[in-house]
């Protein structure tokens, strides 16, 4: 027969270590978005983007070799505004 003993303050004091991290982790906040990124924030296809948003003037993209990145701060600020802009 096998016995087991278990310290549970240090199970508890690992998991909470382990819960942190992933916060911290969580919180960490992009500079940059790719194109997935994009559509993962904003639960829309790359068509849909391109034809609703994408050639927007004030859209912020940049195009590095082939691939476009977004500035996630800026990003954010214009998609905020162009939903508001949208619904009225």
């Amino acid at each position: 027969m096998l016995n087991i003993q278990v310290d549970e303050h240090e199970i508890r004091e690992l998991y909470l270590e382990k819960l942190e991290e992933k916060i911290k982790y969580a919180d960490v906040e992009l500079v940059y978005w790719d194109s997935a990124e994009l559509k993962r924030r904003t639960c829309l296809s790359w068509n849909t983007i391109q034809e609703k948003f994408f050639f927007h003037p004030d859209f912020p993209k940049y195009k590095i070799g082939g691939k476009w990145m977004f500035p996630a701060q800026e990003t954010k600020k214009f998609l905020l505004k162009w939903i508001r802009d949208e619904t009225k």
